[in-house]
């Protein structure tokens, strides 16, 4: 009969906690990138011991992709205004324009680094691209049933496409992050009219 393998224990950390090692595995990635990114760094600067942390998320790939998806400030499922725009200015008021910076040029680094790592690329898409992409359909959705957008508008499958091109472009094109008055603008003057609204 074959072994059944177990699931990692998971030791009880706090809330508190995991937010402060959260942190700090998104300042060391920061500092030295996805590469050079140790669990004994991780450990030294949280003052955690190694087996904890890989007892508690099974190695780095895990930890970098959960560390990021707790630094999403929202859910895009939860946001629910009444109107697809109304969503999306949600989502956008939401964000931090120094946050935002920073996330950017920490995700392009992580870009990189999924080419030669692909539990990297698992761990990102399972914990935060995947989810995020789930939240958008569902808002999306929505707008479908209050009937602003057609169900067979060409352009639902592509807005998370659009939205990701928005930010990647801008700095390749205009030489700048991405901030919250541009994202509003982007929206207003190509997602939506894609969409019909």
């Amino acid at each position: 009969m074959a072994d059944v393998a177990t699931p990692p224990r998971r030791s009880r950390i706090t809330p508190e906690r995991e937010a402060e090692l959260y942190e700090a595995v998104l300042d060391l990635l920061r500092e030295v990138g996805y590469e050079s990114l140790t669990m004994d760094a991780v450990a030294a600067r949280t003052r955690s011991s190694k087996a904890t942390l890989y007892r508690q998320w099974g190695g780095k790939p895990e930890l970098v992709a959960r560390a990021l998806r707790h630094n999403k400030p929202v859910c895009l499922a939860d946001i629910d205004t009444g109107s697809l725009r109304g969503d999306l200015m949600e989502m956008v008021a939401l964000q931090d324009d120094c946050k935002m910076e920073q996330d950017h040029a920490l995700m392009r680094g992580l870009f990189h680094a999924i080419h030669d790592n692909p539990e990297l690329h698992q761990a990102l898409r399972q914990l935060l691209v995947e989810p995020e992409i789930t939240g958008l359909n569902a808002l999306l959705r929505r707008a479908v049933e209050r009937g602003e957008i057609a169900a067979d508008n060409p352009a639902l499958e592509y807005v998370v496409h659009m939205l990701i091109g928005g930010f990647a472009a801008r700095e390749l094109v205009e030489d700048r992050a991405v901030d919250q008055a541009f994202l509003a603008k982007y929206i207003d003057a190509a997602i939506l009219p894609a969409l019909g609204v």
